[in-house]
């Protein structure tokens, strides 16, 4: 079975009574774990924005806990599974400040992780590609948001 475009499925969702479009994004939820997700996203936590950014922050802390120190193989593994969640967190909000915030607090845990990053090349590599994205996406923001930002960025920089 091939996929029909986006259009496609825009002009046939429009056709849709209210109750047959319910019964289709809760056939949806069913399907992955990321449309759920998604779906959660959209309907309870997308009016309000900075609690949602408090929730992801929440589960990064709990991700770092989570992280086995033994040696750096797993931590770079749990460093890269964490980054993958940032990215598709920020992915359902489609907010570049949100992503900003988010890679900002993720750099931010990573510099204060114990054992230091800075002993291995792989996870400083990371942390700098980080600040670079950052760096890129702030760019395109308003003036005054890239000012605050920005101060940030150079705090993340100057500290190693």
């Amino acid at each position: 079975m091939k996929a029909v475009t986006v259009n496609q499925l825009k002009k046939e969702l429009i056709t849709c009574n209210p109750n047959e479009l319910v019964e289709l994004c809760l056939r949806l939820s069913k399907f992955k774990k990321e449309n759920k997700e998604l779906l959660t996203y959209l309907l309870f936590e997308s009016n309000d924005e900075s609690g949602y950014i408090e929730s992801v922050k929440d589960e990064i802390n709990e991700q770092f806990e989570n992280i086995n120190t033994n040696s750096y193989f797993y931590i770079k593994k749990s460093v890269r599974k964490i980054l993958r969640l940032i990215k598709k967190f920020s992915r359902y909000s489609l907010k570049k400040e949100t992503e900003v915030e988010l890679l900002l607090y993720f750099c931010l845990k990573l510099k204060e992780f114990n054992p230091s990053i800075q002993r291995n090349t792989t996870l400083m590599n990371i942390y700098n590609r980080q600040l670079i994205s950052i760096k890129k996406t702030v760019a395109t923001l308003h003036e005054d948001l890239q000012y605050d930002y920005q101060i940030q960025i150079d705090e993340l920089q100057n500290s190693f």
